[in-house]
């Protein structure tokens, strides 16, 4: 991030004749790609993940640590975010959670202060946004536009942020590409990642923030939330599978996501964070289309029930999407990510991550 003064000054643009003639106004370049492994440019750097505590963001704090950074940083209101979730990072020193609002200017100036990158997790969920509006624009928009001024006043070297292919609402071309207009989400929580996009772009143009947006598709994996469409089922139909009845599809059979396990999302975090990629949006996913009945049915044979078949409970009307793909070339291309876990092996590790997880929910119910 370019160098800037103690507080941000007015917008200025910082487009050369070249970028207004040169098309797209991402920023590619085609240096070799970092990978992650023992030669990590964040190795020994200090890094803040906003939250850190919950689903997406402890896993990746968990592999920011294996990288060796010299510490990680989580910011988190505990709104969603579990401190069981950070108990493995809690077995090393190189870990400091400051608990608190992401809306705290205070906070969030500690939080940032000395850091070499900074990848925005914190996000109310989509339900959320339907439950609570207001908080849910607070914190999008307004926290996050603070969010990156105390990047520019504290010269933070790259932000990776967190959107969310809900801005594409229903697309009409698949697999669905970047340039795929961004503007038919119908949902709050949709429409405030695609201002988050807009507002890192006006940035870069004012401040030279280096940055790298990812839409992330369906996201699965241990710590998952129990809740939503798509992959946020899967914990009630892994619920089922195990009291031996037949997972249930709500909406059609054949709707489709780009399930991606949460271990390449963060791997793809890092990526970008590592890459030489700037002033660009990502999509993130597996490039793969799976129909809500083949899940279910693969899920099925994971949990040793073949012999149980999904039931359908169709309401058209309660599913706006019927279908997601993601193309991700451009993210092979510019931070060369690849997704590594595939669907049948990231539902195992799923259903022995919550089969784990039994015991400590119980303990909790109890006490």
């Amino acid at each position: 991030m370019a160098a800037s003064p103690s507080t941000p000054g007015p917008y200025r643009s910082r487009r050369t004749k070249a970028d207004l003639l040169g098309g797209s106004g991402a920023r590619q370049r085609t240096t070799p790609h970092s990978h992650i492994g023992q030669a990590s440019s964040l190795r020994g750097k200090r890094v803040l993940v906003t939250g850190g505590a919950g689903f997406i963001g402890s896993n990746l704090v968990d592999m920011l640590l294996d990288l060796g950074c010299e510490q990680v940083v989580v910011l988190d209101s505990m709104a969603q975010g579990h401190a069981q979730n950070l108990v493995r990072a809690t077995l090393t020193d190189r870990l400091r959670l400051v608990e608190g609002d992401l809306r705290n200017p205070m906070i969030v100036r500690d939080a940032v202060a000395g850091v070499d990158t900074v990848f925005h997790q914190a996000s109310p969920r989509a339900t959320d946004c339907i439950t609570n509006p207001r908080d849910a624009i607070e914190v999008m928009a307004c926290a996050t536009f603070d969010l990156l001024e105390e990047c520019v006043r504290a010269n933070v070297r790259k932000v990776v942020v967190a959107s969310s292919a809900l801005v594409y609402g229903a697309p009409d071309t698949f697999p669905t590409a970047e340039r795929h207009p961004p503007y038919a989400s119908r949902s709050l929580y949709g429409a405030a990642k695609s201002f988050t996009e807009g507002l890192l772009r006006v940035f870069n143009d004012s401040y030279g923030t280096d940055y790298v947006t990812l839409r992330y598709f369906d996201v699965y994996g241990p710590r998952m939330a129990v809740e939503g469409r798509g992959t946020g089922t899967l914990i009630t139909w892994i619920d089922r599978l195990a009291a031996g009845e037949p997972p249930v599809i709500f909406g059609r059979s054949l709707d489709t996501i780009d399930a991606l396990h949460v271990e390449d999302i963060a791997r793809a975090n890092i990526l970008a964070a590592q890459s030489s990629a700037t002033d660009v949006t990502l999509n993130i996913g597996s490039g793969k289309e799976t129909s809500m009945l083949a899940l279910a049915q693969l899920l099925c044979r994971v949990m040793g029930r073949p012999d149980l078949e999904p039931v359908c409970w169709e309401d058209a009307s309660a599913i706006p999407v019927t279908r997601r793909w993601a193309d991700v070339r451009a993210a092979r291309r510019m931070i060369g990510f690849e997704p590594t876990v595939p669907l049948a092996t990231g539902l195992s590790r799923l259903v022995d991550w919550w089969r784990g997880e039994q015991p400590v929910q119980k303990r909790f119910a109890l006490g």
